[in-house]
């Protein structure tokens, strides 16, 4: 199972109203992401803790993977968080938190890390950009500065 087929976050939002994302330089507030990162990193862990030790089938941790991003940004719209906003933060936390994954992907095809990072980005752009009406390569120019600057 490919770790970005899970990154659509289900339940979609009718028509979010999508205009400019006003934010400095295009890319995501530090408060914002120092919200994200920690409150899907614990879950995650645990999720994918489960998996490998075979207590949860493929279908039962992308469900459950599904659920946690529902909930994550659920969380950020009770706060006043725009559902772009929100959307395009669960999705780079969620590149930054699979870079191990990424890694391995990338040394088992014998390509750069930046190609399967660069495809992981745009398949997520894609998912903003089909949910919310988002210009796809403005997504992809948010999610990529979201990795760059909170990666490792």
């Amino acid at each position: 199972m490919e770790f970005i087929e899970v990154l659509s976050i289900a339940g979609r939002q009718e028509d979010a109203g999508v205009g400019i994302l006003r934010e400095e330089g295009n890319t995501m507030s530090k408060q914002l992401m120092n919200l994200v990162l920690p409150r899907l990193a614990k879950p995650l862990y645990r999720q994918l803790q489960r998996y490998r030790a075979g207590e949860l089938t493929d279908r039962q941790f992308t469900k459950s993977f599904e659920v946690l991003l529902q909930k994550q940004h659920s969380w950020l719209a009770e706060r006043g968080v725009p559902e772009v906003r929100a959307a395009l933060a669960i999705h780079g936390a969620v590149l930054i938190l699979s870079e191990p994954g990424l890694k391995a992907e990338a040394e088992e095809l014998n390509v750069p890390l930046e190609v399967v990072e660069f495809r992981a980005v745009r398949e997520a752009a894609a998912d903003v950009a089909r949910t919310y009406g988002m210009d796809e390569r403005q997504a992809a120019r948010v999610i990529s500065r979201i990795v760059a600057r909170y990666g490792a």
